[in-house]
């Protein structure tokens, strides 16, 4: 696989003012190619929420540059920063995020509309999308007709409908049962496998080992870059 950048972040710091001011992040460095599954994890203070804020463009960093699919959104405006941000990146929540009195598949196609594309080429779209996460059967069923699984496999739809480049996902388990997560793994291992980008955010890290790279955050620095082989359905760390 050519290795093709997906998000480039260079010398990255991050500081909110106070007395004295706070270091989020503290000189980061990192690249994700395109088709890498990738998870980052850290305890809490560790700068990870604020390194995927920056990732994510819902903030800027205090120094340094960030190149998202090759473009430098610190020369955006705000409203440059959101239009990439709607077209390249799709965000994945712990709690799901979805809309309770609406469809799963009016759930999904809701980018598309704010997108502008026409309401058939949406339901279209939004059923091909949930066939691919295993839900095409509950494509009428409402968020509190659907276990937390299900309801994450719809906002993982969701996230994909528009083809991001970036799949960001905070948190991704965090609010669902052992095998409920297993299985949201298991679609993030299968959506890597047809060449998606995923990343991980999370402080558990039996989490972060399913991916094929694990990133340890500290103090608002990158303290270990990992990749991962995996061994009967589990991870070994090996040489970068």
């Amino acid at each position: 696989m050519t290795y093709t950048p997906v998000l480039d972040v260079d010398d990255v710091t991050k500081s909110y003012p106070g007395e004295p001011p706070v270091r989020a992040l503290r000189g980061v460095t990192l690249a994700i190619g395109q088709g890498e599954l990738v998870g980052i994890v850290g305890p809490s203070g560790s700068g990870k929420t604020t390194l995927m804020n920056i990732i994510g463009c819902l903030d800027a960093p205090t120094a340094g540059s960030y190149l998202l699919d090759g473009i430098n959104t610190r020369e955006l405006d705000e409203y440059q920063q959101a239009q990439i941000r709607n077209r390249k990146i799709g965000f994945v929540f712990q709690n799901f995020n979805l809309i309770s009195r609406t469809k799963a598949v009016d759930n999904v196609a809701m980018p598309l509309a704010y997108a502008k594309v026409g309401r058939h080429e949406r339901r279209d779209r939004a059923l091909a999308m949930l066939d691919t996460v295993g839900l095409s059967s509950r494509a009428g069923h409402r968020p509190s007709q659907l276990s937390g699984g299900q309801q994450q496999r719809v906002a993982i739809a969701r996230a994909l409908v528009t083809n991001p480049v970036l799949l960001l996902a905070d948190e991704p388990t965090g609010a669902l049962d052992s095998r409920s997560s297993a299985e949201i793994l298991d679609l993030f291992e299968s959506l890597h496998a047809s060449g998606r980008t995923i990343v991980m955010i999370t402080h558990e890290m039996d989490v972060a080992e399913r991916a094929g790279r694990v990133v340890r955050m500290q103090d608002g620095r990158i303290i270990s870059d990992e990749r991962q082989q995996p061994v009967h359905g589990r991870t070994l760390a090996v040489a970068p």
